[in-house]
């Protein structure tokens, strides 16, 4: 109780979408505060995570996993969720086999499986595994039918074979109504109508991706070759 109530305002800092607020709260605890060190590196890690800097939340998530304790409900969960976001944050930075690492300790558990399938045919996609790609994103779909990420990601990976374009299409457009502001599957619906020859209703698509995302470099790249063909 007594950790809550101290971290109790950096808590709702952080639900309320203030990450820098929160970040700013929780540094300026004092050492000697009383609150769990290891709760204390949860949050942090989270409001980094939030903030882009991968590297400062990386050395907190790494806290938690290493030193909470697994028989209790509440730091078990708290393992879990740390050990997905740094399967997520090594797959960003481009440290594939530590991303595998975690998100196959992860399976081990039963955590999320829809999720950490996703996040391995991610993986495996960026290791140009295409094959291996389509079959975790199948496996995270028949663990969960409505998981948007499988449903973009399968349908980005068959667009991009050129394969079945019937079903990136299906795919593409269940992720986009459920997710209709992620430029991920605005973009993956442009590239899908793209491939298809639809070069209008891509631009569309793309032009609304590249807009929630602007520095998006992959969008940007795939918006280009849909105005060059339009024309």
């Amino acid at each position: 109780m007594a950790d809550s109530n101290l971290i109790g305002e950096g808590i709702n800092l952080y639900r309320q979408g203030n990450y820098t607020g929160a970040l700013t709260y929780f540094l300026s605890l004092p050492e000697d505060c009383g609150v769990s060190t290891v709760k204390l590196a949860y949050y942090l890690g989270l409001c980094y995570a939030k903030l882009g800097r991968y590297d400062d939340s990386l050395l907190y998530l790494e806290q938690v996993v290493t030193s909470s304790d697994m028989d209790d409900s509440e730091s078990s969960e708290r393992i879990l969720q740390c050990r997905y976001l740094l399967a997520i944050i090594y797959c960003l930075s481009g440290r594939k086999k530590l991303a595998d690492f975690e998100l196959n300790k992860l399976l081990e558990t039963g955590y999320k499986k829809a999720s950490v399938y996703a996040s391995m045919a991610y993986v495996a996609w960026e290791q140009g595994d295409s094959s291996g790609s389509k079959e975790l994103y199948t496996r995270a779909l028949d663990e969960d039918p409505q998981n948007p990420t499988a449903l973009n990601g399968l349908g980005y990976v068959l667009a991009c074979e050129g394969t079945d374009l019937a079903k990136a299409l299906g795919c593409c457009k269940r992720a986009v109504g459920m997710c209709p502001e992620s430029a991920a599957c605005l973009d993956s619906l442009g590239w899908v109508y793209y491939r298809m020859g639809l070069f209008s209703e891509a631009r569309k698509f793309l032009e609304r991706a590249l807009k929630i995302a602007p520095d998006n470099a992959l969008i940007s790249e795939h918006l280009k070759s849909a105005q060059k063909d339009y024309e």
